[in-house]
């Protein structure tokens, strides 16, 4: 018996009203679907932001070029790396963290100079074929104990060493022309006057200078020095034009330094175990003994003014009310603590401070060719070294971008925790 089939009945349209309903829900889910996609992105956008300007404030100053040398470039990173190792050393040494705060800005300017020589060392020995290996470097690194940030400037010794023995060391002739002198600076023309009387009379000049030279440094028997060699083309033109044998006439040197001088000093007033006072420093005995003699008609504002050496001098010598020790002079001490209120004093000698301006005497002993002597070859090597390096500096493309600002932002990088 067959199956009786089902009436198949139709699905009834939407009507106009249910479709306008449908498509209004339908607008309204898409909306909310945008507005909450919307929303969690800006939430992620937010929080994405949040975490790249922390990581940019932390980050990109360290990735900034501070430095360019001949198109290399050195970051933030690695001058902040510089200086720290820097500040450690001194640490180490035992430079206390208030003294090295003090001096930073210094010591920041100085490694930026150390960065640019370094490189500079490197490419234009790299130009002349002279390199050092990576177990060069690390001998010396272990050898001298520095930490390894210093390959760089390690390297730069290194190089430095090899363009001395190898490039300029073999440019040194064997011989050349050279003087034997001897030499001294006097504080004034009357000492200088008196002195070579006394040597022309048989007095030994060495013996002279180790009593009467103002300057330790450049004193007595140089030996024998080629021209370029001499302290100044002062003792330089006697040396070479002098006959042999021949002693010069004072030579005035206003730019010498003297590790003497004398001071006027008047006390205005006391007050227990203070004074008032006010004092000029001059250049010589000779000198002060004059200006002493002025102060009879003289004003000893104006004459400090005119002639003192000392950094009062701008406020007429005026000190202000001093206590022992102030003025960092035993001998200043020494006597301006027991003078007469309102009464100047001698000349007193200290030896304790610096003036400028002084005499120069020279002797030749001898002159000609000859031999250079070992210390002599090293003085020449550096000066050639140091000619080299600075006219491939000149000659170099060298852009620091190390504003106070950034330089500051540096030393509170390395001085943090500290």
């Amino acid at each position: 018996m067959a199956k009786k089939q089902k009436k198949a009945t139709s699905e009834r349209a939407p009507t106009k009203h249910q479709l306008s309903k449908w498509q209004r829900q339908m607008k309204i889910r898409r909306i909310v679907i945008i507005a909450a996609v919307v929303f969690l992105a800006g939430i992620s956008s937010w929080v994405g932001y949040g975490y790249y300007k922390d990581y940019k404030a932390r980050v990109g100053p360290l990735r900034e070029v501070m430095i360019e040398v001949n198109g290399v470039n050195f970051t933030m990173e690695y001058y902040v790396k510089m200086l720290n190792a820097v500040v450690d050393t001194a640490v180490a040494g035992g430079l206390n963290s208030t003294f090295i705060s003090s001096y930073a800005h210094y010591i920041a300017n100085v490694v930026a100079d150390n960065i640019i020589n370094a490189e500079l060392v490197r490419q234009e020995a790299t130009g002349l074929g002279i390199t050092v290996t990576t177990a060069e470097v690390d001998a010396r690194l272990k050898e001298s104990g520095y930490d390894e940030a210093y390959r760089d400037w390690i390297r730069a010794v290194l190089l430095h060493e090899k363009l001395n023995e190898e490039y300029f060391g073999p440019q040194l002739p064997v011989t050349m022309n050279q003087s034997h002198v001897q030499v001294m600076l006097v504080e004034s023309q009357e000492v200088a006057t008196e002195l070579i009387a006394e040597i022309e009379a048989g007095g030994n000049f060495t013996a002279l200078a180790e009593k009467f030279s103002c300057n330790s440094s450049v004193e007595g028997d140089l030996g024998w020095l080629p021209e370029e060699l001499m302290p100044n083309t002062l003792i330089a033109n006697p040396a070479f034009n002098l006959t042999i044998g021949e002693l010069s006439q004072p030579i005035y040197d206003e730019t010498a330094i003297k590790n003497i001088g004398y001071w006027l000093i008047e006390v205005t007033d006391k007050q227990d175990e203070k004074i008032k006072a006010r004092a000029m420093l001059l250049g010589s005995e000779a000198e002060a003994e004059w200006v002493k003699a002025k102060l009879v008609s003289g004003n000893f504002s104006s004459l400090a003014m005119n002639y003192s050496q000392h950094k009062s001098k701008t406020g007429g010598g005026e000190l202000g009310w001093l206590k022992v020790g102030n003025m960092s002079s035993t001998a200043f001490d020494t006597v301006a603590f027991n003078l007469t209120v309102n009464k100047v004093s001698e000349p007193v000698k200290d030896t304790s401070v610096q003036t400028t301006g002084g005499y120069w005497l020279v002797k030749v002993i001898d002159r000609g060719d000859h031999e250079l002597e070992e210390k002599v070859k090293g003085e020449l090597i550096d000066n050639y070294y140091n000619a080299w390096l600075a006219e491939w500096t000149k000659e170099s493309t060298i852009a620091t971008h190390l504003e106070a600002d950034k330089i500051s932002w540096a030393v509170n990088k390395v001085l943090e925790g500290r």
